[in-house]
């Protein structure tokens, strides 16, 4: 994707945007989730999402960008990313599927997603999926003033590969405001103490891709669909997150956890 490359440091009016944009698309998950279980196809929770967006004023940001034909992507089992929902997949006991959601309030984003059990996931699915939230919480906790951007990846890729897994290199988080994807680039690998200094202001996306067998993926001819290329599983969590003046806000929480 081609992003602007310089780094924008946001206002506080900005931030109060993003805080709203980031709510809300924690309350879309939330209500998204209850209609994950066997026998619901994607193409169900991506209308309901739609349906959603539209009746709390908001817009689904992925819908027409760059082509991309719904507004949501539903990504099931060895799906890492951008799975574009279907009439036909339908969902069945023991899958996995990440939903992604990014909703536009006023023109700000807020863009967060959330791997979920379909029914009873198997115990390599339970720990692909629980490793990876935590991956996602040890890279927010890398977040404060002075840090580097190298320190979130190195976070996340010690303990991923630690637990027997391995990261994604092909797909990183983003910056994000009024514009879906901007600079910086966030791998969700690295080394600490490399990379940009995070600095108050800025905001952007953590969103590691933990796969359970290689990292390598492989995009089908949808042009779209990224799918692990061994086809094992593959699990994900994202909040979009700013740098404040003593460490890290995260944006994606629905009000009651904030």
């Amino acid at each position: 994707m081609n992003k602007q490359q310089t780094i924008v440091i946001l206002s506080k009016r900005e931030l109060e945007k993003m805080r709203k944009a980031g709510r809300l698309a924690a309350k879309l998950l939330q209500h998204l989730e209850p209609m994950v279980k066997p026998g619901v196809s994607t193409l169900e929770l991506n209308n309901e999402a739609e349906r959603w967006t539209q009746a709390h004023g908001a817009k689904s940001a992925p819908l027409g960008y760059k082509g991309y034909p719904k507004s949501i992507c539903t990504s099931v089992n060895e799906v890492v990313c951008h799975g574009i929902p279907s009439a036909k997949q339908i969902l069945k006991d023991g899958d996995i599927i990440n939903i992604d959601v990014t909703l536009i309030v006023d023109g700000y984003h807020g863009d967060t997603s959330k791997t979920f059990f379909v029914g009873t996931p198997s115990p390599i699915a339970k720990k692909l999926v629980e490793v990876t939230k935590e991956c996602c919480t040890r890279g927010i906790a890398q977040v404060k003033p002075g840090a580097r951007i190298g320190d979130i990846g190195a976070a996340i890729q010690e303990y991923a590969e630690a637990q027997g897994f391995s990261v994604v290199r092909d797909f990183v988080g983003h910056g994000i405001s009024n514009v879906f994807h901007t600079a910086p680039d966030i791998p969700h690998y690295g080394t600490r103490g490399k990379g940009r200094m995070l600095r108050p202001g800025m905001v952007f996306t953590i969103e590691p891709m933990i796969n359970e067998g290689t990292w390598e993926v492989e995009i089908l001819a949808d042009g779209w669909t990224a799918v692990t290329r061994d086809r094992k599983l593959s699990a994900q969590f994202e909040h979009t997150v700013a740098v404040t003046e003593d460490g890290v806000e995260i944006l994606t929480l629905p009000e009651e956890e904030t």
